[in-house]
């Protein structure tokens, strides 16, 4: 079939792999050090790896946060936490629990570079050939394609945050990059291919639950088998056994040292992912209408765009393999029966990949917007970033200062030298791209992807610096935790959580060593969240409930935490 590519040489001019280096580690390391854990689940993965890390076989087998089960997703990413808090004990635990998060991102990156650069040097999608040579090499034109497809991946909006928190959606992040570096190694080298695979997928059931990777791996395992390109039979005979061998081993150790204990965790590990996706709702489908978009911008025009050019070749590697992972994860993305965007992470890089072989065919108009919008928004946000950090440290402009003190009451701002020097060079070195981009005009392919994947490490570096300390106040629990803690008595047994989240509990746990108790344990301190005012608890003769305390965060006005600590009925009111 005749090529839809017309490129020349000059246009596959390697990215100097310094510069591209330099963003991923910025990107991957920033964000990483000096913060606690922060609300919701990022908290919540920590407080699991924490419990684990001062548990014992016990805990590392059966995942619970301080004796609360947590079967949601499979221990993969929880062990490697926990690991990294015991092998890195002279930095906090929670900084050497996101070094996983780094190593793990790392390594998503590079087989997403690595699987792009294997399908984009295949004859297939190579330019076409002139009549007097100056076209590229293959291996040049596959290195460009897997530049750009990296940049992409960097430049998405919704990976910033997901990509910097210690969930059990990194470990996942990195199993869907494997499998689809698997896919394409699995064109030209089936046995080196189908054994990634295959480890992908059961790592996959690891880190996540069984009906994730049984999903994608039907809808793979379907693909290959009806496409020449892939080798299905390697990946049935070799790649499924090996997938079942590695899904297999936790369960089986489990079963082996508690049968009871194992009976319960994985039935509630099946059955509740089952439960996870048990129909859409409209509002969970209005949801993903209005995040998905944004969380995977540019990616998803540009993938939308590749499809689309490479009509008559849909059934050739490049296409074929990133769509066979998106297809079961957009599927299950519109059955989840609640509102969330774990799953969003897990399509990128899938959309990656598919969106730089659009890439060549792009018009130079469509380029020029792409980098247009990326300098505008970009050096607006920045600039805004810079203004709102300003009015903090020196109190001008008033009004945003006023403004900042309303939203994060309680906060008092602090200049940090480390914090100005970092935020100012990455500002320069924003400055110094956009020049170049603007001034020399480059012809090269990653040319309209660059200013979108640095712009966003900008931002990223820009918050986790400058903004840091606010982000950091108004996302901890720590000064909520110590309040608690002054009011506990010295010799409680346990403490009963009321409607308090996962990561309320982590952190409580870690910051105070809070003991909770679960599954009807006879407590003698009530903890209780209220986002509106609520009965006391009802006394149990002859004891009541007797609140000590009441309070919440100074950034959050919807929480609401009281203290009950069960105290003796006065001798009068019994005797009535």
């Amino acid at each position: 079939m005749k090529s839809v590519v017309r490129l020349t040489a000059s246009a596959t001019r390697p990215l100097p792999r310094a510069a591209l280096l330099a963003i991923c580690v910025v990107y991957a390391a920033f964000g990483l050090f000096w913060r606690d854990p922060w609300k919701n689940e990022d908290a919540t993965g920590f407080g699991v790896m924490w419990t684990l890390a001062s548990g014992h076989l016990h805990d590392w087998l059966f995942p619970n946060l301080f004796g609360k089960p947590m079967p949601a997703d499979g221990p993969l990413s929880y062990w490697l936490g926990a690991g990294a808090i015991r092998l890195l004990p002279f930095i906090a635990p929670g900084s050497a629990a996101r070094v996983v998060t780094a190593l793990l991102f790392s390594l998503s990156c590079g087989f997403v570079w690595y699987g792009t650069y294997l399908l984009g040097r295949r004859g297939e999608v190579q330019p076409f050939k002139y009549a007097f040579g100056g076209e590229p090499l293959p291996g040049d034109f596959g290195r460009t394609i897997a530049d750009g497809a990296l940049l992409i991946l960097l430049a998405c909006f919704g990976l910033a945050e997901r990509g910097h928190e210690t969930t059990p959606q990194l470990a996942q992040f990195l199993c869907v990059s494997m499998i689809l570096y698997g896919m394409a190694r699995a064109v030209d080298k089936p046995v080196q291919g189908a054994i990634f695979w295959g480890a992908g997928l059961g790592l996959l059931t690891l880190a996540a639950s069984p009906l994730l990777p049984t999903v994608m791996g039907a809808c793979l395992l379907g693909v290959a088998l009806l496409s020449p390109h892939f080798r299905g039979r390697t990946l049935l005979a070799l790649g499924l056994p090996v997938a079942l061998v590695i899904a297999a081993s936790w369960p089986l150790v489990a079963t082996f040292y508690d049968g009871d204990a194992s009976q319960r965790f994985l039935r509630a590990w099946i059955h509740g992912n089952f439960d996870f996706y048990a129909g859409p709702l409209n509002n969970v489908l209005f949801y993903a209408l209005k995040n998905l978009p944004l969380f995977t911008w540019p990616a998803w025009p540009l993938a939308l765009w590749s499809w689309w050019s490479w009509k008559g070749m849909r059934r050739a590697p490049h296409v074929l393999a990133p769509m066979a992972i998106m297809v079961p994860l957009l599927v299950l993305v519109v059955l989840q029966s609640h509102q969330t965007n774990k799953l969003f992470m897990l399509l990128l890089p899938g959309m990656a990949m598919l969106a730089a072989f659009g890439l060549p065919t792009l018009k130079r108009g469509a380029i020029n917007a792409i980098d247009w919008f990326a300098v505008l928004s970009f050096t607006v946000l920045g600039g805004f970033v810079w203004l709102v950090w300003t009015a903090a440290v020196t109190g001008h402009p008033a009004a945003i200062a006023r403004n900042l003190a309303r939203q994060i009451p309680g906060f008092e701002p602090s200049f940090r030298l480390i914090a100005l020097a970092t935020a100012l060079v990455v500002t320069l070195c924003w400055m110094a791209i956009v020049r170049w981009r603007l001034a020399t005009r480059p012809e090269v392919l990653w040319r309209g992807v660059v200013l979108s994947s640095a712009g966003t490490t900008l931002m990223w570096v820009l918050l986790m610096t400058l903004w840091m300390p606010f982000i950091n106040y108004s996302r901890t629990y720590r000064d909520v935790a110590a309040q608690i803690a002054e009011h506990l008595p010295s010799d409680y047994r346990c403490i009963t959580p009321v409607r308090l989240g996962d990561a309320q509990i982590a952190s409580f746990g870690y910051f105070q060593s809070m003991r909770f108790g679960f599954h009807g344990e006879d407590c003698d301190v009530l903890l209780r969240q209220d986002d509106e005012d609520y009965w006391a608890p009802a006394d149990v003769r002859p004891y009541q409930w007797k609140r000590v305390w009441e309070g919440r965060r100074a950034a959050d006005r919807d929480e609401r935490f009281r203290l009950y600590v069960r105290v003796l009925e006065p001798a009068a009111k019994r005797v009535r």
